[in-house]
């Protein structure tokens, strides 16, 4: 008996050290939706039209439905019991399939996308839309979301290597769709990206966020690599992700991630340079 005594004591002694593990954020599929849920949301959760289209290069100024669009279906693959592991599989018109591996953990969403083409021909598949609605996490009604631009000074992205608010300097007001708002990296041409308004100025690195309606937390996001980012038209924000178009028999990877956290810049920035060391170079 003095034996399992001392178990026991050795047990809760052990328990009273170690704190429990922290929750995770856990996911869902609700037809296009990935709903990712935590009671560190504001709201309890984020919704994501994933992905939202496949498109085509030649984009800035084209007709995004009859030129832009590929279009593709989505399959859920698997939902771990946990809810912590979703996987999917999209099918485009092309043949092209993409699968994507999604993890969630206490603060964060992982992606891991693989991209192949089985065709004998080229795809033209350029890069591609995750479409995360902010107007819960940012202290708005979603049924006043269409057009809306209340939430912008909320939202950021860094210009100069420091945090800026939106509107940006130079806010672009002219494009073949209205309103929004574009930046595109150095490496990606100017004429390949989202046909709204196209700010002059290149972005620093690839995070663009948001904060909470109260100031409290961070939504931000990032790909690599990445189209461009884009400020949209009903209290969304994207990291675009690219694909550069696959030749036959060819495979590429991408990666991203979402990041909900408390409102410290600093520390996210440490985090995503440890995460995307290719846009901090």
């Amino acid at each position: 008996m003095k034996s399992l005594l001392t178990v026991l004591a050795s047990f809760f002694l052990v328990c009273l050290v170690c704190p429990a593990a922290e929750p995770s954020l856990t996911l869902a599929r609700e037809g296009n939706y990935l709903v990712i849920r935590g009671p560190q949301i504001p709201g309890g959760e984020l919704r994501i039209n994933y992905l939202e289209a496949y498109c085509r290069a030649g984009s800035t100024d084209a007709d995004w439905v009859t030129h832009t669009v590929i279009k593709h279906t989505s399959e859920l693959v698997s939902l771990s019991d946990d809810a912590r592991v979703l996987q999917l599989r999209d099918t485009l018109a092309d043949g092209v399939t993409v699968e994507h591996t999604i993890t969630a953990g206490p603060d964060e969403v992982d992606f891991r996308l693989t991209a192949h083409n089985p065709t004998a021909t080229r795809s033209e598949a350029h890069w591609a839309q995750p479409c995360v609605r902010l107007s819960k996490f940012t202290g708005y009604d979603e049924k006043t979301a269409g057009k809306a631009e209340d939430y912008l000074p909320k939202c950021f992205l860094f210009l100069d290597g420091k945090l800026t608010r939106l509107p940006t300097p130079q806010w672009a007001t002219q494009a073949r769709y209205i309103p929004g708002q574009v930046w595109c990296p150095a490496s990606v041409p100017r004429t390949d990206v989202n046909p709204r308004p196209l700010n002059p100025l290149v972005p620093s690195n690839g995070l663009i966020g948001c904060f909470s309606g109260d100031d409290r937390m961070i939504y931000a996001t990032a790909w690599e690599p990445y189209q461009e980012l884009f400020q949209g038209v009903i209290r969304c924000l994207h990291s675009d992700f690219r694909l550069g178009g696959l030749q036959s028999g060819e495979t590429k990877q991408i990666r991203g991630k979402i990041y909900l956290v408390p409102a410290n810049v600093d520390a996210l920035l440490a985090r995503y340079a440890k995460d995307f060391p290719e846009h901090t170079r």
